[in-house]
């Protein structure tokens, strides 16, 4: 219980339920729609807070939804307490500062496993960038993160709660301490030579032109950090990302990914892909299913370009047909599931430490999804294994030690 509140499963019957919201796509706002009406017909009388990047770019749209009683902008989300005198107010009301106002950084921590192994630890926030068909600018704000002590204290928190990996996580990682003097290689650094960092940490995404050779060099020699990188691409085609406004070309990100693969050829290298941007034609598309065919990566997210409002890519011409954007999805979906089971078939017969997430299945230190064979205690947090036999979107593997136990406290507020 924090001030006075308690947290409930979603789902369950509550008297205050908040929302936060995501806007990187069209289906991520339907989505918060759908939650809220889905809340709404187990707690009716629930008083309903909206906040995120959502409710910061249409505050008003929000407060229009049937049931929604207060709007929070992304200044005002982050000590909800304060609001206690409004919930039982008639709503909607809207409190959503203009984003040049959200110049603070907020540490914040999350498990999404019930076993509560591995954190989230967010190091920064916000992004200077101008991508062109990017809303979160608009929607977080100026980059901005915190000291690395203030990090590393935060880092001992979770490690001490049991914790036995930490997710970095932000906006746009890699533009860590940018207004302190201070550089995201400088944080990794030290946290890898912090011994009361006892976790294995992974970084969770960072731009290639961020992604330095000292990083990666860092990760490399390192026992601590996790040989997975996730380096958004986008597109494949020189032509693409310039329309993008992104911060690289296509010869940079191979550079990235062959520095990786040279150095620890067991890495797992993930990467983001929008397909249909406006103006990618035929051939355009077909370059960057050759570039990501030539480049050794494990896995690829793929998203389907949608028009955000307020976005210099809403206004571009030559829009991509909605039925080509969804064959375009469909066919790179195909390569990632060929890049996926090679990746994992390149890796039979390696022992690795698989964190366990729910049941038997858990990663492992270069994000091979692993199902072990039972017997193992159902405490056990990691599992020394080694890699059998791809099946399905898994790897059977054979428990050869338990290495820790689940730690059974709460997430600590940090």
């Amino acid at each position: 219980m924090a001030r006075g509140f308690s947290a409930v499963p979603f789902g369950d019957e509550t008297d205050v339920f908040v929302l936060n919201t995501c806007s990187v796509t069209e289906n991520a706002e339907k989505e918060c729609r759908q939650l809220i009406r889905r809340q709404l017909r187990t707690s009716p009388d629930a008083f309903v807070i909206v906040t995120g990047c959502y409710a910061q770019l249409r505050p008003e749209e929000i407060a229009s939804i049937d049931g929604v009683q207060l709007v929070l902008g992304a200044k005002e989300k982050f000590d909800l307490s304060q609001y206690r005198t409004l919930l039982r107010s008639n709503g909607p009301r809207v409190l959503v500062s203009e984003i040049a106002d959200t110049n603070e950084f907020h540490f914040a921590a999350t498990s999404e496993s019930d076993r509560r192994t591995r954190a989230f630890l967010k190091v920064q926030d916000g992004c200077d960038y101008s991508c062109s068909f990017c809303t979160i600018p608009a929607a977080r704000g100026a980059s901005r993160s915190s000291e690395i002590s203030e990090v590393l204290r935060r880092a001992h928190i979770l490690c001490e709660e049991g914790f036995q990996e930490i997710v970095l996580s932000g906006v746009n990682v890699g533009d860590f301490g940018k207004k302190t003097g201070t550089t995201f290689y400088d944080l990794a650094l030290a946290l890898d030579r912090d011994p009361d960092v006892t976790a294995r940490i992974r970084i969770s995404s960072i731009e290639p032109n961020l992604l330095t050779d000292d990083i990666i060099d860092l990760v490399g020699s390192s026992e601590k950090f996790c040989p997975h990188f996730h380096v958004p691409m986008q597109s494949g085609s020189d032509a693409v990302l310039a329309k993008m406004q992104r911060r690289y070309r296509s010869g940079t990100y191979a550079g990235r990914v062959e520095r990786i693969k040279a150095l620890m050829p067991h890495a797992a290298v993930g990467a983001d892909v929008i397909v249909g941007f406006p103006g990618e034609a035929e051939n355009d598309f077909e370059v960057t299913c050759d570039v990501i065919r030539a480049l050794d990566l494990s896995y690829l997210h793929v998203f389907t370009y949608s028009e955000r409002p307020g976005t210099k890519a809403s206004a571009l011409p030559n829009a991509v047909p909605r039925e080509a954007r969804k064959e375009r999805n469909r066919i790179l979906r195909a390569i990632s599931e060929k890049k996926r089971r090679a990746f994992y078939a390149s890796q039979i017969g390696r022992e690795v430490t698989v964190l366990l997430e729910q049941g038997l299945e858990g990663y492992s230190e270069n994000y091979v999804r692993a199902h072990l064979e039972a017997p193992i205690p159902e405490a056990a947090a990691t599992v020394r294994a080694q890699l059998l036999e791809v099946r399905g979107d898994t790897v059977r593997a054979k428990p050869l030690e338990v290495l820790s136990e689940r730690h059974r406290a709460l997430l600590p507020i940090l």
